[in-house]
């Protein structure tokens, strides 16, 4: 009797405990299956994405990376480094290549990692590894010397590669870049991805699905106080959401605020011409804080602040973008 007792005093809490446990596990099933449709879907789509949007450009191989550009124009060679989340097809768009291929050797190329050009691991794929990566592009496919633009996170590659390659480039052209560091909570935010493990979990899943329902708040980001061109419409969108490119992403700029510490005190070195152009209305990047600053630093450096205009000025102004590309060329 009393063993029968205490039979069923243990069994019936741990019978109780399974039982309670049943709706935590069945969460968890769920949470794990519907993560793996995700990461189908995912998958698929960026494999349709690629499909619709052929690389456009050629390639080289250089330090393992096979990377990706386009080559337009005769004349002295004009190198284009695009911003983060972004790729080649954001100067096409923009017109800004084809306007400045009237005058220029273009060569605009797809950072590691996004557009067409691979991204290996095991590289923290800073602006400096990046910059020495363009370099030794730029040598193997001729080119010894050029000028250079870099729009916003390209701004800080191109900065690298005039600090570590000086005698490469003929004359500077940052737009809309970060030069400086600050709190910024949304880069936080926005780096999620760039974790191990977790990161590339939810790159693979969430990130993609947060970036097409965000679209058209990113648009007015970016964009405002001015709407997006129509011209910006031919931006493969879906080619941005690829699972690879936002990891990516995510990597890229939570190394922004650590370059920007590593370089700030050295921008007096820059010896060539350096044109600094930005939206006085950026609402992403305190032109303030950051392109005017640059230009109190740089004292031989020439700055256009552009009215009534925000972060995509390669896209919204690009006759004035291509106005500061050929002061740098006069100026060099």
């Amino acid at each position: 009797m009393n063993a029968l007792y205490r039979k069923a005093r243990f069994s019936a809490p741990s019978r109780h405990r399974r039982l309670s446990n049943r709706p935590y596990a069945k969460a968890a099933a769920a949470a794990i299956t519907a993560l793996a449709i995700a990461a189908v879907i995912n998958r698929l789509l960026a494999q349709k994405a690629e499909a619709n949007n052929p690389p456009i450009g050629k390639f080289v191989e250089v330090d393992g990376v096979r990377l990706h550009y386009i080559e337009q124009g005769i004349g002295e060679p004009l190198v284009l480094l695009h911003g983060n989340g972004s790729m080649v097809e954001d100067f096409v768009s923009s017109g800004l290549v084809d306007l400045a291929a009237q005058d220029y050797r273009v060569l605009a190329f797809d950072r590691p990692g996004f557009g067409h050009s691979s991204r290996p691991g095991g590289v923290i794929w800073s602006p400096d590894t990046q910059a020495a990566l363009i370099a030794h592009a730029l040598k193997k496919i001729g080119v010894h010397r050029a000028l250079t633009l870099g729009h916003s996170w390209g701004a800080s590659v191109a900065v690298a590669l005039a600090l570590r390659s000086p005698e490469l480039v003929a004359g500077l052209v940052l737009a809309s870049g970060y030069y400086y560091p600050t709190v910024r909570p949304v880069f936080a935010l926005a780096s999620i991805p760039a974790l191990p493990l977790v990161g590339n979990i939810i790159a693979n899943t969430i990130s993609p699905l947060i970036g097409r329902l965000s679209w058209p708040l990113a648009q007015e980001k970016i964009f405002g106080p001015q709407k997006a061109p129509r011209k910006f419409d031919r931006f493969p969108k879906e080619m941005a959401m690829r699972p690879s490119q936002q990891k990516a992403s995510a990597v890229d700029g939570s190394l922004l605020i650590p370059n920007a510490l590593r370089f700030q005190h050295r921008y007096a070195e820059l010896k060539m011409a350096v044109v600094i152009i930005a939206g006085d209305e950026d609402r992403l990047i305190d032109t303030d804080e950051q392109s005017a600053r640059l230009h109190r630093d740089i004292s031989h450096s020439r700055f256009h602040r552009l009215p009534r205009s925000g972060h995509m000025i390669q896209q919204t102004q690009t006759n004035d973008v291509m106005a500061a590309i050929n002061e740098a060329a006069n100026s060099t």
